[in-house]
């Protein structure tokens, strides 16, 4: 029997797309393609465990019907895949697709409840007219039922095809997307270095306050391992929770994450006893310098998360980062993405970053290189702040110049991931890379955190032959005078 492999899936989906390119965004279009991904994943599942129990009970028909029942998703015959793929000439497509979709739903109330509630395939808006409609969706129902894209358990080459393949899709999409591409997904580098750098702990319990479509905590989920950690993300917008939950089935973690929908800020979703729940790791990349983030419920916040200070209402950068603090428990991690901003802002931001360091709260933080993330090709960095922590001093990791240069993004390569992980471990200096900054002097630069006050990464000039330097400016000044005296002729002869 061939197997279907991840590639397979990708290149048919990639080949979906093009049904909806030129008529529809692709921040847009992606939910509809990744939603009938997962239908068509759930529907050659259930066909195929469905067949194993009609051959195992053969016969009785009331063990059948129970063990049916008791299957890991159910999906009835008038919403599955196949159904929808007999119907792809009806007038109303776009309404038996819906209500296929809510059917799911209905049926597997503890798993898939609410999950394709911001999917309408019968949108006009976003479609168009009836048979322009009618026309996308039969096109995308017969890309889906290439002979080659059997979903079922047996024909996938192997456990991860699907959760490997669903990222990678998730990726491409967020690459096409622009700037909203980085509103649902962590570049997979980044996403792994930050797993390597916290996944040294066992029986965690995993927090991503802005989790996305969930790739970062998949990553940590990864990297500890899923017999030594539990999973918990909040998402804002409602589209990309959805996603994220998908992204969690496919992954085969799904039944055991916990996934919230709301604004972390205003109302976080996990508290215990009218507290913030406590957590071993967090880890997030939030939306930089967010405006309009809560600023007007911090100042009689109930959960006392900004007792070091209220971010300006237009840059939430650092109230993210106090919810993350304040969700650690008493020997808690927490990794973050910032801006590099946020080490040099004043104001109010520069009296939190003061408390953050005098509270022996910060322990590292990672200088990373320009345009990896999407939709904005500044350099950004990692903070690692510690609960408990013995050293009273800051570690600096300048990794800016270590990458590879992509077309679109630049992308962190496996050397340079392991490269930051091991110094970050030995916690040693190497000169134009990392160093061990002391307190005083972190105070003695007025709490500025700006990696290049820490680590000269500058060239060194030991080994410059000044007398080769010397002839080289020569020749450039006299090659400058030439160029003047021409330029002073060319404009001598010119009548005005």
């Amino acid at each position: 029997m061939r197997k279907t492999a991840k590639e397979t899936v990708e290149n048919i989906v990639w080949k979906a797309c093009d049904t909806f390119r030129g008529s529809i965004d692709s921040s847009a279009y992606k939910d509809y393609i990744l939603s009938m991904l997962f239908v068509k994943y759930l529907s050659d599942f259930a066909k195929e465990k469905k067949k194993e129990l009609e051959i195992k009970y053969k016969g009785d028909s009331e063990r059948l019907k129970r063990a049916i029942g008791r299957m890991n998703y159910i999906v009835s015959e008038d919403a599955s895949f196949e159904y929808l793929l007999k119907n792809k000439e009806a007038p109303n497509i776009g309404e038996i697709i819906n209500t296929a979709l809510r059917k799911i739903e209905r049926d597997n109330p503890q798993k898939f409840d609410g999950i394709f509630n911001n999917i309408d395939f019968n949108d006009s808006n976003k479609f168009g007219e009836t048979k322009t409609r009618n026309a996308i969706l039969k096109h995308l129902l017969e890309d889906f039922s290439d002979s080659e894209l059997d979903l079922s358990p047996s024909a996938l080459q192997n456990n991860d095809v699907m959760g490997d393949a669903y990222e990678y899709l998730i990726s491409n999409f967020a690459g096409d997307a622009g700037k909203k591409g980085g509103e649902f997904f962590t570049p997979p580098e980044v996403s792994t270095l930050i797993a390597k750098l916290v996944g040294d702990r066992t029986g965690a319990k995993v927090y991503d306050p802005t989790c996305g479509s969930g790739s970062l905590l998949i990553k940590v989920h990864k990297e500890i391992g899923k017999e030594n950690c539990s999973i918990y993300g909040q998402e804002k917008n409602s589209q990309t929770y959805s996603l994220c939950r998908m992204n969690m089935y496919l992954h085969e973690i799904g039944d055991s994450a916990k996934i919230e929908w709301g604004d972390t800020i205003k109302e976080p979703k996990f508290i215990d006893k009218d507290k913030l729940a406590k957590f071993d790791v967090v880890v997030a990349n939030p939306p930089f310098s967010l405006d309009k983030w809560g600023e007007e419920i911090a100042s009689n916040d109930k959960f006392g998360r900004f007792e070091f200070g209220i971010p300006p209402k237009t840059k939430g950068d650092l109230a993210f980062l106090l919810h993350m603090v304040n969700s650690m428990n008493e020997n808690g991690i927490t990794a973050v993405v910032m801006p590099p901003t946020v080490l040099s802002r004043g104001a109010s931001e520069g009296i939190i970053r003061e408390r953050i360091v005098e509270s022996n709260l910060l322990d590292t933080i990672i200088g990373l290189p320009e345009n990896l993330f999407y939709g904005t090709s500044i350099p950004t960095c990692i903070l690692i702040l510690k609960n408990n922590k013995k050293n009273k001093d800051i570690f600096f990791i300048d990794a800016s110049d270590y990458y590879y240069k992509g077309k679109r993004q630049n992308k962190l390569r496996e050397e340079d991931i392991l490269k930051i992980v091991s110094v970050y471990r030995k916690r040693k200096n190497i000169d134009e890379y990392c160093r061990v900054v002391s307190l005083d002097e972190i105070k003695a630069n007025d709490y500025n955190l700006n990696i290049v006050r820490y680590i000269d990464s500058f060239e060194s000039y030991k080994n410059v032959d000044l007398k080769a330097s010397k002839l080289k400016i020569y020749n450039l000044e006299s090659e400058r005078e030439k160029l003047e005296s021409e330029v002073k002729i060319i404009f001598d002869k010119i009548v005005i």
